[in-house]
Protein backbone atom coordinates (compact mmCIF):
# COMPACT_ATOMS: atom_id res chain seq x y z
CA UNK A 1 0.00 0.00 0.00
CA UNK A 2 1.70 3.19 -1.19
CA UNK A 3 0.72 6.70 -0.10
CA UNK A 4 1.62 8.19 -3.49
CA UNK A 5 -1.43 9.56 -5.32
CA UNK A 6 -2.45 7.57 -8.36
CA UNK A 7 -2.46 9.47 -11.67
CA UNK A 8 -5.86 10.36 -12.98
CA UNK A 9 -6.91 8.70 -16.27
CA UNK A 10 -6.34 10.95 -19.25
CA UNK A 11 -9.30 13.04 -20.22
CA UNK A 12 -10.32 12.29 -23.76
CA UNK A 13 -10.41 15.21 -26.11
CA UNK A 14 -14.04 15.65 -27.11
CA UNK A 15 -13.01 17.32 -30.36
CA UNK A 16 -11.36 14.10 -31.58
CA UNK A 17 -14.59 12.12 -31.38
CA UNK A 18 -17.98 12.43 -33.04
CA UNK A 19 -21.12 11.56 -31.19
CA UNK A 20 -23.03 8.60 -32.67
CA UNK A 21 -26.26 10.56 -32.66
CA UNK A 22 -24.71 13.07 -35.07
CA UNK A 23 -23.78 10.34 -37.53
CA UNK A 24 -27.18 8.67 -37.21
CA UNK A 25 -28.86 12.02 -37.76
CA UNK A 26 -26.79 12.71 -40.86
CA UNK A 27 -27.60 9.25 -42.23
CA UNK A 28 -31.29 9.71 -41.54
CA UNK A 29 -31.25 13.11 -43.20
CA UNK A 30 -29.55 11.62 -46.28
CA UNK A 31 -32.15 8.84 -46.46
CA UNK A 32 -35.08 11.23 -46.08
CA UNK A 33 -33.66 13.62 -48.69
CA UNK A 34 -33.34 10.86 -51.26
CA UNK A 35 -36.72 9.39 -50.30
CA UNK A 36 -38.28 12.78 -50.95
CA UNK A 37 -36.53 13.04 -54.30
CA UNK A 38 -37.68 9.54 -55.23
CA UNK A 39 -41.26 10.38 -54.24
CA UNK A 40 -41.16 13.51 -56.41
CA UNK A 41 -39.82 11.51 -59.36
CA UNK A 42 -42.52 8.86 -58.95
CA UNK A 43 -45.25 11.50 -58.82
CA UNK A 44 -43.79 13.19 -61.89
CA UNK A 45 -43.63 9.86 -63.72
CA UNK A 46 -47.25 9.12 -62.80
CA UNK A 47 -48.34 12.53 -64.10
CA UNK A 48 -46.40 12.02 -67.33
CA UNK A 49 -47.99 8.59 -67.82
CA UNK A 50 -51.48 10.02 -67.23
CA UNK A 51 -50.89 12.88 -69.63
CA UNK A 52 -49.31 10.50 -72.16
CA UNK A 53 -52.29 8.15 -71.89
CA UNK A 54 -54.71 11.01 -72.50
CA UNK A 55 -52.70 12.21 -75.51
CA UNK A 56 -51.80 8.73 -76.80
CA UNK A 57 -53.96 9.19 -79.89
CA UNK A 58 -51.66 12.01 -80.97
CA UNK A 59 -48.39 10.64 -79.59
CA UNK A 60 -48.62 7.23 -81.29
CA UNK A 61 -48.64 8.58 -84.89
CA UNK A 62 -45.63 10.78 -84.09
CA UNK A 63 -43.62 7.84 -82.71
CA UNK A 64 -44.52 5.57 -85.63
CA UNK A 65 -43.74 8.34 -88.14
CA UNK A 66 -40.32 8.91 -86.55
CA UNK A 67 -39.48 5.20 -86.79
CA UNK A 68 -40.60 5.02 -90.42
CA UNK A 69 -38.67 8.23 -91.18
CA UNK A 70 -35.42 6.63 -90.01
CA UNK A 71 -35.95 3.94 -92.65
CA UNK A 72 -37.01 6.27 -95.47
CA UNK A 73 -34.51 9.06 -94.82
CA UNK A 74 -31.48 7.39 -96.54
CA UNK A 75 -33.18 7.09 -99.97
CA UNK A 76 -34.71 10.56 -99.53
CA UNK A 77 -31.32 12.06 -98.67
CA UNK A 78 -29.74 10.30 -101.66
CA UNK A 79 -32.33 11.78 -104.01
CA UNK A 80 -31.95 15.27 -102.48
CA UNK A 81 -28.17 15.10 -102.96
CA UNK A 82 -28.82 14.27 -106.62
CA UNK A 83 -30.82 17.48 -107.14
CA UNK A 84 -34.29 16.00 -106.67
CA UNK A 85 -36.64 18.48 -104.94
CA UNK A 86 -37.26 17.68 -101.29
CA UNK A 87 -41.03 17.30 -101.62
CA UNK A 88 -40.73 15.00 -104.64
CA UNK A 89 -38.01 12.92 -102.96
CA UNK A 90 -40.12 12.45 -99.82
CA UNK A 91 -43.18 11.54 -101.90
CA UNK A 92 -41.24 9.02 -104.00
CA UNK A 93 -39.82 7.36 -100.87
CA UNK A 94 -43.26 6.94 -99.30
CA UNK A 95 -44.87 5.72 -102.52
CA UNK A 96 -42.03 3.27 -103.09
CA UNK A 97 -42.36 1.86 -99.57
CA UNK A 98 -46.12 1.47 -99.96
CA UNK A 99 -45.61 -0.22 -103.34
CA UNK A 100 -43.12 -2.69 -101.84
CA UNK A 101 -45.48 -3.52 -98.99
CA UNK A 102 -48.43 -3.96 -101.37
CA UNK A 103 -46.36 -6.24 -103.59
CA UNK A 104 -45.48 -8.53 -100.69
CA UNK A 105 -49.13 -8.74 -99.62
CA UNK A 106 -50.21 -9.47 -103.20
CA UNK A 107 -47.69 -12.30 -103.46
CA UNK A 108 -48.70 -14.11 -100.28
CA UNK A 109 -52.45 -13.43 -100.33
CA UNK A 110 -53.38 -16.17 -102.91
CA UNK A 111 -51.46 -18.86 -101.00
CA UNK A 112 -53.15 -17.82 -97.75
CA UNK A 113 -56.60 -18.07 -99.32
CA UNK A 114 -55.91 -21.44 -100.94
CA UNK A 115 -54.18 -23.11 -98.02
CA UNK A 116 -56.47 -21.79 -95.26
CA UNK A 117 -59.26 -24.23 -96.25
CA UNK A 118 -56.80 -27.13 -96.33
CA UNK A 119 -55.38 -26.09 -92.98
CA UNK A 120 -58.88 -25.92 -91.45
CA UNK A 121 -59.61 -29.48 -92.59
CA UNK A 122 -56.28 -30.67 -91.22
CA UNK A 123 -57.04 -28.92 -87.94
CA UNK A 124 -60.33 -30.83 -87.66
CA UNK A 125 -58.51 -34.10 -88.29
CA UNK A 126 -55.88 -33.17 -85.70
CA UNK A 127 -58.59 -32.45 -83.13
CA UNK A 128 -60.09 -35.90 -83.83
CA UNK A 129 -56.67 -37.50 -83.34
CA UNK A 130 -56.26 -35.67 -80.05
CA UNK A 131 -59.66 -36.96 -78.92
CA UNK A 132 -58.68 -40.52 -79.84
CA UNK A 133 -55.43 -40.10 -77.89
CA UNK A 134 -57.34 -38.82 -74.85
CA UNK A 135 -59.67 -41.85 -74.97
CA UNK A 136 -56.75 -44.27 -75.01
CA UNK A 137 -54.22 -45.14 -72.33
CA UNK A 138 -52.87 -43.78 -70.10
CA UNK A 139 -55.63 -41.14 -69.71
CA UNK A 140 -58.63 -43.33 -70.68
CA UNK A 141 -61.06 -40.41 -70.70
CA UNK A 142 -64.61 -41.55 -71.47
CA UNK A 143 -66.73 -40.14 -74.29
CA UNK A 144 -69.26 -38.79 -71.80
CA UNK A 145 -66.59 -36.63 -70.18
CA UNK A 146 -65.38 -35.28 -73.54
CA UNK A 147 -68.95 -34.54 -74.64
CA UNK A 148 -69.57 -32.75 -71.33
CA UNK A 149 -66.54 -30.54 -71.89
CA UNK A 150 -67.63 -29.72 -75.46
CA UNK A 151 -71.20 -28.96 -74.34
CA UNK A 152 -69.91 -26.66 -71.62
CA UNK A 153 -67.75 -24.88 -74.17
CA UNK A 154 -70.64 -24.33 -76.58
CA UNK A 155 -72.95 -23.10 -73.79
CA UNK A 156 -70.27 -20.66 -72.65
CA UNK A 157 -69.98 -19.30 -76.18
CA UNK A 158 -73.75 -18.92 -76.44
CA UNK A 159 -74.00 -17.16 -73.10
CA UNK A 160 -71.31 -14.71 -74.12
CA UNK A 161 -72.71 -14.02 -77.55
CA UNK A 162 -73.53 -10.46 -76.61
CA UNK A 163 -69.98 -9.85 -75.51
CA UNK A 164 -68.64 -11.36 -78.71
CA UNK A 165 -70.97 -9.17 -80.79
CA UNK A 166 -69.91 -6.05 -78.91
CA UNK A 167 -66.31 -7.10 -79.44
CA UNK A 168 -66.94 -7.33 -83.18
CA UNK A 169 -68.38 -3.81 -83.26
CA UNK A 170 -65.50 -2.49 -81.19
CA UNK A 171 -63.17 -4.24 -83.61
CA UNK A 172 -64.84 -2.40 -86.49
CA UNK A 173 -64.30 0.92 -84.71
CA UNK A 174 -60.70 -0.11 -83.98
CA UNK A 175 -60.18 -0.77 -87.69
CA UNK A 176 -61.54 2.71 -88.46
CA UNK A 177 -59.21 4.23 -85.88
CA UNK A 178 -56.35 2.22 -87.37
CA UNK A 179 -57.01 3.64 -90.82
CA UNK A 180 -57.05 7.19 -89.47
CA UNK A 181 -53.79 6.54 -87.61
CA UNK A 182 -52.14 5.12 -90.74
CA UNK A 183 -53.12 8.15 -92.81
CA UNK A 184 -51.82 10.48 -90.10
CA UNK A 185 -48.56 8.50 -89.89
CA UNK A 186 -48.03 8.81 -93.64
CA UNK A 187 -48.65 12.58 -93.58
CA UNK A 188 -46.30 13.10 -90.63
CA UNK A 189 -43.65 10.91 -92.25
CA UNK A 190 -43.79 13.05 -95.38
CA UNK A 191 -43.18 16.24 -93.41
CA UNK A 192 -40.49 14.67 -91.23
CA UNK A 193 -38.34 13.48 -94.12
CA UNK A 194 -38.99 16.65 -96.13
CA UNK A 195 -38.31 19.24 -93.40
CA UNK A 196 -36.23 17.18 -90.99
CA UNK A 197 -32.90 19.06 -91.49
CA UNK A 198 -34.59 22.29 -90.38
CA UNK A 199 -35.50 20.92 -86.97
CA UNK A 200 -32.14 21.19 -85.20
CA UNK A 201 -31.51 24.83 -86.22
CA UNK A 202 -35.04 25.60 -84.99
CA UNK A 203 -34.21 23.98 -81.63
CA UNK A 204 -30.95 25.93 -81.26
CA UNK A 205 -32.66 29.18 -82.20
CA UNK A 206 -35.43 28.82 -79.62
CA UNK A 207 -33.71 27.15 -76.66
CA UNK A 208 -30.60 29.27 -76.31
CA UNK A 209 -26.94 28.68 -76.90
CA UNK A 210 -26.11 26.21 -74.13
CA UNK A 211 -29.31 24.16 -74.15
CA UNK A 212 -29.33 24.21 -77.96
CA UNK A 213 -25.87 22.64 -78.12
CA UNK A 214 -26.83 19.87 -75.70
CA UNK A 215 -30.13 19.17 -77.47
CA UNK A 216 -28.45 19.13 -80.88
CA UNK A 217 -25.96 16.49 -79.77
CA UNK A 218 -28.49 14.36 -77.87
CA UNK A 219 -31.14 14.43 -80.61
CA UNK A 220 -28.57 13.62 -83.30
CA UNK A 221 -27.28 10.67 -81.31
CA UNK A 222 -30.83 9.47 -80.66
CA UNK A 223 -31.68 9.74 -84.36
CA UNK A 224 -28.53 7.85 -85.39
CA UNK A 225 -29.11 5.16 -82.77
CA UNK A 226 -32.77 4.75 -83.65
CA UNK A 227 -32.07 4.60 -87.38
CA UNK A 228 -29.20 2.16 -86.91
CA UNK A 229 -31.33 -0.09 -84.70
CA UNK A 230 -34.29 -0.16 -87.09
CA UNK A 231 -32.14 -0.84 -90.15
CA UNK A 232 -30.06 -3.51 -88.39
CA UNK A 233 -33.16 -5.17 -86.97
CA UNK A 234 -34.77 -5.13 -90.43
CA UNK A 235 -31.76 -6.94 -91.89
CA UNK A 236 -31.73 -9.49 -89.06
CA UNK A 237 -35.48 -10.08 -89.36
CA UNK A 238 -35.21 -10.42 -93.13
CA UNK A 239 -32.49 -13.07 -92.82
CA UNK A 240 -34.57 -14.95 -90.24
CA UNK A 241 -37.68 -14.79 -92.41
CA UNK A 242 -35.87 -16.02 -95.53
CA UNK A 243 -34.14 -18.95 -93.79
CA UNK A 244 -37.21 -20.07 -91.85
CA UNK A 245 -39.48 -19.53 -94.87
CA UNK A 246 -37.25 -21.68 -97.11
CA UNK A 247 -37.20 -24.43 -94.49
CA UNK A 248 -41.01 -24.36 -94.24
CA UNK A 249 -41.37 -24.45 -98.04
CA UNK A 250 -38.97 -27.39 -98.34
CA UNK A 251 -40.82 -29.29 -95.60
CA UNK A 252 -44.18 -28.58 -97.25
CA UNK A 253 -45.69 -26.70 -94.31
CA UNK A 254 -48.86 -24.77 -95.27
CA UNK A 255 -48.79 -20.95 -95.16
CA UNK A 256 -44.98 -21.02 -95.38
CA UNK A 257 -44.55 -17.54 -96.91
CA UNK A 258 -47.21 -16.05 -94.65
CA UNK A 259 -45.30 -17.45 -91.67
CA UNK A 260 -42.11 -15.93 -93.12
CA UNK A 261 -43.77 -12.50 -93.25
CA UNK A 262 -45.02 -12.95 -89.67
CA UNK A 263 -41.46 -13.88 -88.63
CA UNK A 264 -40.12 -10.70 -90.27
CA UNK A 265 -42.63 -8.48 -88.51
CA UNK A 266 -42.24 -10.26 -85.16
CA UNK A 267 -38.47 -9.77 -85.37
CA UNK A 268 -38.94 -6.11 -84.41
CA UNK A 269 -40.17 -7.27 -80.99
CA UNK A 270 -37.02 -8.84 -79.47
CA UNK A 271 -37.22 -12.15 -77.60
CA UNK A 272 -41.02 -12.23 -77.38
CA UNK A 273 -41.61 -11.78 -81.13
CA UNK A 274 -39.21 -14.54 -82.15
CA UNK A 275 -40.71 -16.93 -79.59
CA UNK A 276 -44.28 -16.22 -80.71
CA UNK A 277 -43.56 -16.55 -84.45
CA UNK A 278 -41.58 -19.75 -83.88
CA UNK A 279 -44.32 -21.30 -81.74
CA UNK A 280 -46.92 -20.51 -84.42
CA UNK A 281 -44.78 -22.13 -87.13
CA UNK A 282 -44.22 -25.25 -85.03
CA UNK A 283 -47.92 -25.51 -84.20
CA UNK A 284 -48.98 -25.30 -87.86
CA UNK A 285 -46.32 -27.85 -88.83
CA UNK A 286 -47.59 -30.18 -86.08
CA UNK A 287 -51.21 -29.88 -87.20
CA UNK A 288 -50.54 -30.12 -90.93
CA UNK A 289 -47.51 -32.41 -91.27
CA UNK A 290 -47.18 -34.35 -88.05
CA UNK A 291 -44.83 -34.64 -85.10
CA UNK A 292 -41.62 -35.31 -87.05
CA UNK A 293 -41.96 -32.23 -89.24
CA UNK A 294 -42.76 -30.10 -86.20
CA UNK A 295 -39.53 -31.27 -84.49
CA UNK A 296 -37.52 -30.46 -87.63
CA UNK A 297 -39.09 -26.99 -87.81
CA UNK A 298 -38.30 -26.41 -84.14
CA UNK A 299 -34.64 -27.37 -84.67
CA UNK A 300 -34.38 -25.07 -87.72
CA UNK A 301 -35.91 -22.14 -85.81
CA UNK A 302 -33.55 -22.63 -82.83
CA UNK A 303 -30.54 -22.83 -85.17
CA UNK A 304 -31.55 -19.66 -87.02
CA UNK A 305 -32.13 -17.82 -83.75
CA UNK A 306 -28.68 -18.84 -82.53
CA UNK A 307 -27.07 -17.57 -85.74
CA UNK A 308 -28.98 -14.32 -85.36
CA UNK A 309 -28.08 -13.77 -81.72
CA UNK A 310 -24.41 -14.79 -81.91
CA UNK A 311 -23.37 -13.66 -85.41
CA UNK A 312 -25.70 -11.13 -87.04
CA UNK A 313 -26.61 -8.86 -84.15
CA UNK A 314 -23.04 -8.34 -82.84
CA UNK A 315 -21.93 -7.43 -86.37
CA UNK A 316 -24.82 -5.19 -87.40
CA UNK A 317 -25.64 -3.47 -84.12
CA UNK A 318 -23.09 -1.21 -82.48
CA UNK A 319 -22.05 -1.66 -78.87
CA UNK A 320 -23.68 1.64 -77.92
CA UNK A 321 -27.05 0.23 -78.96
CA UNK A 322 -26.86 -3.12 -77.18
CA UNK A 323 -29.00 -3.39 -74.09
CA UNK A 324 -29.00 -6.17 -71.55
CA UNK A 325 -31.54 -8.89 -72.43
CA UNK A 326 -33.13 -8.51 -69.00
CA UNK A 327 -33.75 -4.81 -69.63
CA UNK A 328 -35.20 -5.58 -73.06
CA UNK A 329 -37.48 -8.28 -71.67
CA UNK A 330 -38.76 -6.01 -68.89
CA UNK A 331 -39.30 -3.17 -71.36
CA UNK A 332 -41.22 -5.36 -73.80
CA UNK A 333 -43.33 -6.78 -70.95
CA UNK A 334 -44.13 -3.30 -69.63
CA UNK A 335 -44.92 -1.95 -73.10
CA UNK A 336 -47.18 -4.87 -73.99
CA UNK A 337 -49.00 -4.60 -70.64
CA UNK A 338 -49.63 -0.87 -71.02
CA UNK A 339 -50.26 -0.53 -74.76
CA UNK A 340 -50.55 -4.04 -76.22
CA UNK A 341 -48.72 -5.05 -79.40
CA UNK A 342 -47.87 -1.43 -80.26
CA UNK A 343 -46.29 -1.00 -76.83
CA UNK A 344 -44.19 -4.14 -77.27
CA UNK A 345 -43.05 -2.87 -80.69
CA UNK A 346 -42.12 0.60 -79.39
CA UNK A 347 -40.50 -0.58 -76.15
CA UNK A 348 -36.99 -1.25 -77.48
CA UNK A 349 -36.69 1.95 -79.59
CA UNK A 350 -37.80 4.02 -76.60
CA UNK A 351 -35.34 2.17 -74.34
CA UNK A 352 -32.58 2.82 -76.88
CA UNK A 353 -33.29 6.58 -76.88
CA UNK A 354 -33.44 6.65 -73.07
CA UNK A 355 -30.09 4.83 -72.97
CA UNK A 356 -28.60 7.49 -75.28
CA UNK A 357 -29.77 10.28 -72.97
CA UNK A 358 -28.43 8.53 -69.86
CA UNK A 359 -25.06 7.90 -71.52
CA UNK A 360 -24.82 11.55 -72.57
CA UNK A 361 -25.55 12.74 -69.03
CA UNK A 362 -22.89 10.38 -67.69
CA UNK A 363 -20.39 11.73 -70.22
CA UNK A 364 -21.05 15.31 -69.12
CA UNK A 365 -20.61 14.33 -65.48
CA UNK A 366 -17.35 12.50 -66.27
CA UNK A 367 -16.07 15.54 -68.18
CA UNK A 368 -16.69 17.84 -65.24
CA UNK A 369 -15.18 15.45 -62.71
CA UNK A 370 -12.10 15.03 -64.89
CA UNK A 371 -12.54 11.27 -65.43
CA UNK A 372 -12.52 11.65 -69.23
CA UNK A 373 -11.44 14.26 -71.75
CA UNK A 374 -13.15 15.57 -74.85
CA UNK A 375 -10.84 13.50 -77.06
CA UNK A 376 -12.09 10.32 -75.36
CA UNK A 377 -15.67 10.92 -76.55
CA UNK A 378 -17.16 10.31 -80.00
CA UNK A 379 -19.35 13.35 -80.56
CA UNK A 380 -21.87 13.27 -83.39
CA UNK A 381 -21.97 17.01 -84.14
CA UNK A 382 -19.73 20.08 -83.99
CA UNK A 383 -21.97 21.40 -81.20
CA UNK A 384 -21.31 18.21 -79.25
CA UNK A 385 -17.54 18.58 -79.67
CA UNK A 386 -17.71 22.20 -78.50
CA UNK A 387 -19.83 21.22 -75.49
CA UNK A 388 -17.40 18.43 -74.60
CA UNK A 389 -14.45 20.84 -74.79
CA UNK A 390 -16.23 23.38 -72.59
CA UNK A 391 -17.11 20.67 -70.08
CA UNK A 392 -13.49 19.51 -70.06
CA UNK A 393 -12.20 23.04 -69.45
CA UNK A 394 -14.61 23.49 -66.56
CA UNK A 395 -13.41 20.34 -64.79
CA UNK A 396 -11.34 20.54 -61.64
CA UNK A 397 -8.35 18.86 -63.24
CA UNK A 398 -7.71 21.97 -65.38
CA UNK A 399 -7.87 24.46 -62.50
CA UNK A 400 -4.08 24.66 -62.27
CA UNK A 401 -3.77 25.16 -66.04
CA UNK A 402 -6.33 27.97 -66.02
CA UNK A 403 -4.59 29.62 -63.06
CA UNK A 404 -1.22 29.41 -64.78
CA UNK A 405 -2.54 30.86 -68.04
CA UNK A 406 -4.16 33.69 -66.07
CA UNK A 407 -0.84 34.52 -64.39
CA UNK A 408 1.06 34.47 -67.70
CA UNK A 409 -1.52 36.75 -69.32
CA UNK A 410 -1.32 39.12 -66.35
CA UNK A 411 2.45 39.39 -66.76
CA UNK A 412 2.05 40.10 -70.48
CA UNK A 413 -0.43 42.88 -69.72
CA UNK A 414 1.99 44.32 -67.12
CA UNK A 415 4.61 44.67 -69.85
CA UNK A 416 2.26 45.69 -72.67
CA UNK A 417 -0.95 47.33 -71.41
CA UNK A 418 -2.15 47.83 -74.98
CA UNK A 419 -3.04 44.12 -75.34
CA UNK A 420 -5.51 44.26 -72.43
CA UNK A 421 -9.13 43.88 -73.57
CA UNK A 422 -11.29 46.98 -73.12
CA UNK A 423 -12.94 47.27 -69.72
CA UNK A 424 -10.56 44.87 -67.97
CA UNK A 425 -9.57 45.73 -64.42
CA UNK A 426 -7.17 44.32 -61.91
CA UNK A 427 -7.36 43.44 -58.29
CA UNK A 428 -8.50 46.34 -56.21
CA UNK A 429 -9.74 48.25 -59.22
CA UNK A 430 -6.25 49.05 -60.56
CA UNK A 431 -6.33 49.26 -64.36
CA UNK A 432 -4.83 46.33 -66.20
CA UNK A 433 -1.24 47.02 -67.07
CA UNK A 434 -0.49 49.13 -64.02
CA UNK A 435 2.12 47.86 -61.60
CA UNK A 436 0.61 45.14 -59.58
CA UNK A 437 -2.38 45.01 -61.95
CA UNK A 438 -3.88 41.90 -63.33
CA UNK A 439 -4.59 40.55 -66.75
CA UNK A 440 -7.21 38.53 -68.44
CA UNK A 441 -7.59 34.82 -68.62
CA UNK A 442 -7.76 33.34 -72.11
CA UNK A 443 -11.40 32.53 -71.67
CA UNK A 444 -12.35 35.96 -70.45
CA UNK A 445 -13.72 34.36 -67.30
CA UNK A 446 -13.45 35.03 -63.62
CA UNK A 447 -10.30 35.39 -61.53
CA UNK A 448 -8.97 32.06 -60.39
CA UNK A 449 -8.68 31.41 -56.71
CA UNK A 450 -5.04 31.47 -55.72
CA UNK A 451 -3.97 33.19 -58.95
CA UNK A 452 -1.87 36.28 -59.32
CA UNK A 453 -4.32 38.32 -61.25
CA UNK A 454 -7.97 38.60 -61.82
CA UNK A 455 -9.48 37.76 -65.16
CA UNK A 456 -10.93 40.28 -67.52
CA UNK A 457 -14.60 40.93 -67.11
CA UNK A 458 -17.18 42.44 -69.45
CA UNK A 459 -17.95 46.14 -68.93
CA UNK A 460 -21.26 45.24 -67.21
CA UNK A 461 -19.70 42.57 -64.96
CA UNK A 462 -21.73 41.40 -62.04
CA UNK A 463 -18.58 40.50 -60.06
CA UNK A 464 -18.36 42.16 -56.67
CA UNK A 465 -15.19 44.13 -55.89
CA UNK A 466 -12.70 42.37 -53.64
CA UNK A 467 -13.39 42.67 -49.95
CA UNK A 468 -11.06 45.00 -48.02
CA UNK A 469 -8.52 43.49 -45.65
CA UNK A 470 -9.15 43.09 -41.96
CA UNK A 471 -7.98 46.18 -40.08
CA UNK A 472 -5.42 45.46 -37.38
CA UNK A 473 -6.46 47.32 -34.20
CA UNK A 474 -2.84 47.33 -32.99
CA UNK A 475 -1.48 48.95 -36.14
CA UNK A 476 -0.60 52.63 -35.89
CA UNK A 477 -1.33 53.60 -39.45
CA UNK A 478 -2.55 51.95 -42.64
CA UNK A 479 -4.43 48.69 -42.95
CA UNK A 480 -3.63 45.04 -43.39
CA UNK A 481 -3.89 43.95 -47.04
CA UNK A 482 -6.43 41.35 -48.00
CA UNK A 483 -5.27 37.80 -48.88
CA UNK A 484 -5.89 38.44 -52.59
CA UNK A 485 -3.76 41.57 -52.51
CA UNK A 486 -1.02 39.73 -50.65
CA UNK A 487 -1.16 36.96 -53.24
CA UNK A 488 -1.04 39.49 -56.09
CA UNK A 489 1.95 41.33 -54.57
CA UNK A 490 3.92 38.11 -54.08
CA UNK A 491 6.49 37.47 -56.84
CA UNK A 492 5.43 34.78 -59.27
CA UNK A 493 7.68 33.11 -61.87
CA UNK A 494 4.76 32.58 -64.27
CA UNK A 495 3.98 36.30 -64.20
CA UNK A 496 7.66 37.10 -64.82
CA UNK A 497 7.54 34.64 -67.73
CA UNK A 498 4.54 36.56 -69.10
CA UNK A 499 6.51 39.80 -68.97
CA UNK A 500 9.45 38.12 -70.70
CA UNK A 501 7.14 36.67 -73.37
CA UNK A 502 5.61 40.10 -73.99
CA UNK A 503 9.06 41.67 -74.43
CA UNK A 504 10.09 38.96 -76.89
CA UNK A 505 6.86 39.25 -78.86
CA UNK A 506 7.28 43.04 -78.93
CA UNK A 507 10.68 42.52 -80.51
Amino acid sequence: MSDEPKPHPPVEDQEQHVDRSVLIGLGGRWVTDWALRLAILLVAGWLVSRIGGALWVGILPILLALIISTVLWPPTGWMVRHKVPKSLAALLSIVGALGLLSGVIALIAPSIVQQSVQLADQTSEAIGEVQDWLRGPPLNIRDEQLDGVLDQLSSTLQDRGDQIASGVFSGVSAVGSLLVTLVLVLVLTFFFIKDGPRFLPFVRRNTGRTAGRHLTEVLTRAWNTLGGYIRAQAIVSFVDAVLIGLALVILGVPLAWALAVITFIAGFIPIVGAFTAGALAVLIALVANGFTTAIIVLVVIIAVQQIEGNVLQPILQSRAMNLHPGVILLGVAAGSTLFGIIGAFLAVPILAVVAVVIRYINEQIDLRTGDVTASDLASATDEGRLTAWLGEMSSSRFAALRKSSTAIMAGMIDERPDIAPPGSTAVGGVPAGAPGGAGASPSGGHAEAGGDASATAPPMSEELPPEPGVVDSKAVTGRRPSPREEEAARPNPLRRFGRFLARRLGG
